[in-house]
């Protein structure tokens, strides 16, 4: 666990925690990717006990909710954040806590039906860590499911239409950022293969049910758009999936 950068990390996210006010939450699974309602990931909910790493405006936990589950944990990075979460769910009482990810806080072992992360499992600073804790959380016969950036696609640019790669794909390392949503908010994200997560799922215990990398979900059907050089843009999305989602299951 890096604690500088974990540390930094927290700061920006309290500074930007507004601008991600029911994003990247369920039934997304990520930018321009199949939803969980075209998915179908999770299967029945109703009377689950659910939680959620990295639960940020707590609209994923809303959902879960909304489909009968029985009782909602979550675990954020930010305090700004769950200030926002609180908000969202103030009518369900759910139980959340301000942590790194990577920490053991006492969440209960073995307690869990399901535990998901939707777009927050890559800011780990220890993958190792924050998997076996993860399934040390979860039932026998539980689900872990998560979604994330594909891994290639941070490196990948558009240019004028043309995609191209940039750096190395097989160094793993860090990406920093000096302005995290045009904010003076500095972050360091981990850049990890699909391979490390996959082999760590399987390290940790895990046995892997489905790895989705995925095309551009059905409410875009229809739309066009020309050549886009953001970092997500539904040109780049068709072309290359924005993300990859992983379910897996404890033994």
């Amino acid at each position: 666990m890096s604690t500088d950068i974990l540390k930094q990390n927290k700061k920006s996210w309290d500074k930007v925690a507004h601008h991600f006010n029911g994003k990247d939450a369920l039934p997304s699974y990520g930018p321009y990717a199949k939803t969980e309602d075209e998915l179908g990931l999770f299967n029945d909910i109703k009377s689950k006990i659910i939680l959620d790493i990295g639960c940020g405006s707590g609209h994923s936990l809303k959902y879960m909710s909304d489909k009968g589950a029985n009782e909602l944990w979550g675990i954020d990075l930010s305090e700004t954040q769950l200030e926002i979460a609180r908000k969202t769910l103030k009518d369900i009482n759910p139980k959340l806590f301000c942590s790194p990810m990577e920490k053991d806080i006492g969440i209960p072992k073995q307690y869990f039906d399901v535990v998901y992360s939707i777009y927050a499992i890559g800011w780990t600073t220890d993958l190792a860590a924050t998997f076996e804790l993860i399934y040390s959380y979860l039932k026998p016969g539980g689900s872990f499911v998560f979604s994330w950036d594909h891994p290639l696609y941070a490196h990948l640019r558009s240019r004028e239409g043309q995609i191209s790669l940039e750096g190395s794909y097989q160094e793993e390392g860090v990406i920093k950022y000096p302005n995290f949503k045009g904010e003076e908010a500095p972050v360091t994200i981990p850049t990890r293969k699909m391979s490390t997560y996959i082999n760590e799922l399987i390290r940790a215990g895990f046995t892997i049910e489905a790895v989705i990398e995925s095309d551009v979900s059905s409410v875009f059907d229809g739309v066009s758009e020309g050549a886009s050089d953001s970092y997500y843009s539904l040109f780049k999305a068709r072309k290359f999936p924005t993300t990859m989602i992983i379910k897996s299951k404890k033994g």
